[in-house]
């Protein structure tokens, strides 16, 4: 009898574990006032024309458990009344090199915000593995966009940037909730990277990769998605953007997934540009395109 008791306090300790991913533990509005990035588009404390619209967003940062880990992120909303899709965000880097800020968000993503959707981004927790358990983080978003009031859960696409294009693959690999993705030059061949910038390797592969020199091909294919373009969700759709001047991945990466999601028969575009990894000359046009795609691919088809 005792057995049985214990056996099913485990149980429901562990459903409720499970239940907890994505629970929200706080939200804290961000006076972009007060950020380092405030000068860049202020003058006197006055915002710049360009920027005006920010007076229409809600920046927070956040908190949210993953795996019973508390996991950072930011979120930008409108400020109007509604109920709006979701867009989540995935940072480039690791470990603390480019991690997400205020500044990130607005540069990336504010715009998008504006045109009325909600942006969430992680941080992504602690022990990064760069492409291993914290691909967790990104989609348990999908359960903690369901306590924000003003996202829309049921309609949630994708972007992600460099590294972050590879964390929008695996999504695309693990999840049916991602209606649409973007990713801009992202990593979609870890082998080539590893060749292309051999110091990846040494100073991030072997450091965050779990036992990485010995299990280096394996660990490598379940984080390269031309090895896997198959196991994307076949409802969803991706655009892919690549600056032909990119020096951080190299833009051939571009290309090979492209012929292979073509060869699948895959819902995609691939559009290039001859600009950097940033796409330092085509911040404008970077913007346009990529509410283009989300009002298209995510918003008219299920706001009609």
């Amino acid at each position: 009898m005792n057995r049985i008791i214990k056996t099913i306090f485990f149980l429901l300790f562990i459903s409720f574990g499970f239940a907890q991913n994505g629970k929200l533990l706080s939200k804290k509005l961000v006076d972009i006032s007060k950020t380092p990035i405030w000068n860049r588009f202020s003058q006197d404390n006055v915002l710049h024309s360009d920027f005006e619209y920010l007076k229409k967003l809600d920046c927070y940062s956040i908190t949210y458990e993953s795996d019973g880990q508390k996991v950072r992120g930011l979120l930008i909303e409108p400020k109007k009344k509604g109920k709006y899709p979701v867009v989540i965000f995935n940072r480039g880097g690791n470990r603390d090199f480019a991690q997400l800020t205020v500044g990130t968000m607005i540069m990336y993503c504010s715009k998008i915000a504006e045109q009325g959707y909600v942006i969430i981004g992680s941080n992504y927790r602690k022990k990064d593995e760069f492409g291993g358990e914290e691909i967790n983080d990104v989609l348990n978003l999908t359960e903690t966009v369901k306590e924000i009031e003003k996202a829309d859960p049921n309609c949630i696409g994708m972007f992600g940037w460099s590294r972050g294009g590879m964390m929008t693959y695996l999504a695309l690999q693990k999840s049916n909730k991602i209606k649409t993705a973007i990713v801009g030059n992202g990593v979609s061949n870890l082998f080539d990277t590893a060749n292309f910038r051999p110091k990846m390797e040494m100073n991030v592969f072997a450091e965050c990769i779990p036992d990485y020199w010995n299990n280096k091909e394996l660990e490598l294919k379940k984080r390269s998605v031309i090895y896997w373009a198959d196991e994307l969700d076949k409802n969803s759709s991706l655009l892919i953007l690549c600056g032909t001047n990119d020096k951080r991945v190299n833009p051939e990466q571009a290309d090979k997934i492209a012929n292979k999601l073509k060869e699948i028969e895959y819902d995609y575009e691939l559009k290039e540009f001859e600009t950097d990894h940033y796409f330092s000359e085509y911040k404008m046009e970077l913007n346009e395109i990529v509410i283009e795609w989300f009002d298209k691919r995510l918003k008219k088809q299920n706001y009609r």
